[in-house]
């Protein structure tokens, strides 16, 4: 059996750029082909302020900005002449809301 040394070597460099082709040739299928990633999702957590006051939010979108029978009331006594002020209960109920501030 004899053995040709120059086609060896040919033969070796052949089997390696086979390899090397056959690993881009991997490397570019997986480039261009659609992957499944696992796709990290964001998520958002609320502190118990923040939760409060959602809860604030939405009492007062449900309760009535406006209490109209009382304002009509209001316009009446005041136009008929009969709406008194007591001094004493407004300097009151000023202080009250002073000290709640």
């Amino acid at each position: 059996m004899t053995i040709n040394i120059n086609n060896l070597n040919n033969q070796a460099q052949i089997n390696q750029n086979k390899q090397s082709h056959a690993k881009q040739d991997v490397a570019q299928t997986t480039a261009h082909s659609p992957q499944t990633k696992h796709v990290a999702r964001d998520s958002v957590s609320l502190t118990p302020q923040a939760q409060q006051f959602k809860e604030l939010q939405k009492k007062s979108a449900d309760a009535p900005v406006i209490n109209q029978e009382k304002i009509e009331e209001l316009k009446k006594t005041i136009a008929s002449g009969e709406y008194k002020i007591d001094p004493q209960k407004l300097a009151a109920s000023m202080a009250k809301f002073e000290f709640t501030l």
